[in-house]
């Protein structure tokens, strides 16, 4: 870490998860390039991931943050998933102890393509890194 950027946040190395029942995928991100790639996809059971493989991740990674995609619908409004990302997104920074941030991720699952998890995660990291509010978490 070399200190706090504009936006108040740490520099250094994000990660992103694109959030879903059967499926997250994880993407590493850095704030300073505000650039991010795609990582892996983990195993999740109805929307539990493998924990020590998450936090493995975090711990080879050691991020200044953790960002969770917000599936929203198309008018705003947030849907059932809305709330079980929310959940995941609150254990994940009870179990990790990092800030965790929500990023809008309409659409990025379509523009990644279906079968990429991963890539959709690199693109809720890249959301959030290239947002001029990002300090502002949408998690509140």
């Amino acid at each position: 870490m070399t200190g706090p950027d504009r936006a108040g946040v740490d520099t250094g190395s994000v990660l992103a998860f694109d959030f879903g029942l059967k499926h997250i995928g994880v993407a590493a991100g850095q704030t300073v390039t505000r650039t991010a790639s795609a990582l892996t996809t983990l195993s999740a059971r109805d929307g539990r991931p493998d924990w020590g493989a998450v936090e493995a991740l975090v711990k080879e990674w050691r991020p200044v943050r953790l960002v969770v995609g917000l599936p929203l619908n198309m008018d705003d409004t947030e849907s059932e998933m809305s709330g079980r990302a929310r959940a995941f997104a609150a254990r994940l920074g009870e179990r990790t102890g990092v800030p965790v941030s929500m990023a809008d991720e309409r659409l990025t699952s379509r523009e990644a393509g279906e079968a990429s998890h991963a890539a959709a995660a690199a693109l809720i990291a890249e959301t959030w890194l290239n947002a001029p509010e990002r300090a502002q978490d949408a998690a509140r």
